[in-house]
């Protein structure tokens, strides 16, 4: 049972290594885009490709449903990025339960996104747990847990995907180990628990009284969906990647890419040891203090954070337009001093 991409990289694993698929759930098509055009799971459509049965529920508490699985007639079901909590029923049918793959060293992160806030809350560690399912969201006991660093500027599709490349194998060992009655599962300290809850729109609402690094971690974070977005000149403009500067403060001085530092070309900044002409990334005035204040040098654009620290747009999509370099939009928009980014949180 699965629906999202997380989910791909454990289909593939297990027709690869021969077991036996007697049906992939996946959930119904839904319409999407614009033209409201009904779009299949990825899941789905994997599915197709490896020419295996597919059933798309509307509900797993159906007569119908149930009938579906007991005609099925499962050892296990394998749970992945479904989207659904299963009822009772199913969660007790199979002989060897029903094993999930969940995508964080729980109890850290229950719920529907802990990849997501994991990267949000700027943590630099991750990884997988597979675990037999009960009736909690997602508190059942756990067979295996393999850990994966994040790195400073990935983002929650580098690590969606990584993530679902090492779920996959995790479940295959759990597998190997339940079949073979050589794995149990171990309960969670319930006490150390924390959630993952749905993402919301709300959720991607820049406060720029944050502070810098914490912002760029929403960035990270919360692209494509739901964005985070902010208000300039009344108008909404989708913030699409940021970087931070390193040791920012009130100087009047440029900034620049810090070269040879690896990762994504190095997101991290430093200042220049060359003054800019007057007047630009001055901080020195009252208005450039305040949280989203502008600051500009000749090649970028940078925006005042709650620490004082500056975090660098490097690419935004003003409303109605297509996606651009922070530098190419503020030599676009003409950026007067004083003018600054606000909060759609204020509205």
């Amino acid at each position: 049972m699965g629906s999202a991409t997380f989910a791909l990289s454990s289909l593939d694993r297990l027709f690869e290594r021969g077991y036996e698929i007697t049906g992939v759930v996946t959930q119904p098509d839904k319409p999407s885009g614009r033209g409201q055009i009904l779009q299949s799971p990825p899941v789905k459509r994997r599915a197709v490709d490896l020419h295996l049965p597919i059933y798309q529920p509307a509900s797993l508490k159906t007569e119908e449903t149930q009938s579906l699985i007991q005609a099925l007639g499962p050892d296990l079901v394998v749970v992945v990025a479904y989207g659904k909590i299963l009822p009772p029923w199913l969660l007790h049918f199979p002989p060897h339960g029903c094993i999930n793959v969940h995508g964080s060293i729980l109890p850290k992160y229950r719920g529907a996104a802990p990849v997501h806030w994991a990267i949000a809350n700027g943590e630099t560690t991750t990884g997988v747990c597979t675990m037999l399912l009960d009736e909690g969201l997602d508190t059942g006991p756990v067979y295996l847990c393999r850990e994966t660093a994040i790195g400073p500027n990935e983002t929650v599709a580098e690590v969606y995907d990584r993530l679902g490349g090492i779920g996959a194998d995790l479940l295959i060992e759990t597998l190997e180990g339940v079949l073979k009655d050589s794995l149990e599962p171990k309960p969670q300290d319930n006490s150390k628990a924390t959630f993952a809850p749905m993402l919301k729109k709300e959720h991607g609402l820049i406060d720029w009284r944050m502070a810098a690094v914490e912002i760029h971690n929403r960035v990270r974070a919360f692209n494509p969906w739901p964005g985070t977005a902010a208000k300039f000149r009344g108008g909404t403009c989708k913030i699409l990647q940021t970087a931070v500067g390193v040791g920012s403060s009130p100087s009047g001085r440029g900034w620049r890419e810090a070269p040879g530092e690896g990762h994504r070309s190095s997101q991290i900044l430093r200042p220049s040891p060359y003054p800019l002409p007057e007047g630009e990334g001055d901080l020195s005035n009252s208005h450039a203090q305040s949280p989203g204040s502008v600051v500009l040098s000749k090649h970028s654009l940078a925006v005042m954070c709650g620490d004082g620290g500056l975090l660098e747009i490097m690419r935004i999509q003003p409303e109605n337009r297509k996606a651009i370099s922070g530098a190419d939009f503020a030599n676009g928009v003409r950026i007067e001093p004083g003018e600054k980014f606000e909060s759609l949180m204020d509205n």
